[in-house]
């Protein structure tokens, strides 16, 4: 009879192992972080909450870049109601259309 082998950080396990010990990984995932499972077809088995941190975003983008902008900078920006005003992003052809 085989001896069970020990958790460690870099230890893979295999598919059988983790079939039959999937309560054990599922702890030590809480607990010590990603377990690695199979050699060919390689799996992470991670906490959800860790996965929602990587996998969601923590705030809007539009938030996150009012935050970040620069300081000390300041902008020009034109007027919203220049009876000229260029509209971005918009063909000068499809204006006139």
């Amino acid at each position: 009879m085989t001896t069970p082998q020990r958790a460690t950080p870099d230890r893979v396990w295999t598919v059988a192992e983790a079939k039959a010990r999937l309560s054990e990984i599922l702890r030590l995932a809480e607990e010590q972080g990603p377990q690695r499972i199979g050699a060919r077809k390689p799996f992470v088995v991670v906490p959800e909450h860790v996965w929602r941190e990587r996998v969601e975003p923590r705030k809007p983008l539009g938030q996150w870049l009012v935050e970040n902008m620069p300081r000390g900078i300041e902008l020009e920006l034109p007027s919203r109601h220049e009876p000229d005003r260029r509209i971005p992003f918009v063909d000068d052809d499809e204006e006139t259309a």
